[in-house]
């Protein structure tokens, strides 16, 4: 019964031990790799969750925005507001590149 117990703590402490060993060879950068290429986790982490996400906020800030409309245009930031509340999240959903962080098409 000892050894069984022994060997449920032992394997899971020796592999975190090789792969806190192994992590310097996991950090090594290939040098003609482009900086500023998206990798496919960010890709794939922007159309599952960022484009959903930056969607909702522009139905959202749509919403708000009509909503403030008559107190915006009583105090002269209709521009402003809608620049900020509709005009960002809809730039940022259906004209950024998928997985870049920045607004904008990626120029190849």
């Amino acid at each position: 019964m000892q050894a069984f117990k022994k060997s449920r703590v032992a394997r899971p402490l020796a592999l975190a031990t090789a792969l806190l060993l192994c992590q310097p060879a996991f950090a090594v950068d290939d040098e003609n790799a482009d900086p500023n290429e998206v990798s496919a986790v960010a890709m794939g982490g922007d159309l599952l969750i960022g484009r959903p996400l930056l969607f909702t906020a522009t139905v959202l800030g749509t919403a708000i925005w009509l909503v403030a409309l008559p107190f915006t245009a009583a105090g002269g930031n209709v521009k402003d507001s809608g620049q900020k509340l509709v005009v960002w999240p809809a730039k940022n959903t259906f004209v950024r590149c998928l997985g870049c962080p920045t607004a904008g098409y990626k120029k190849d």
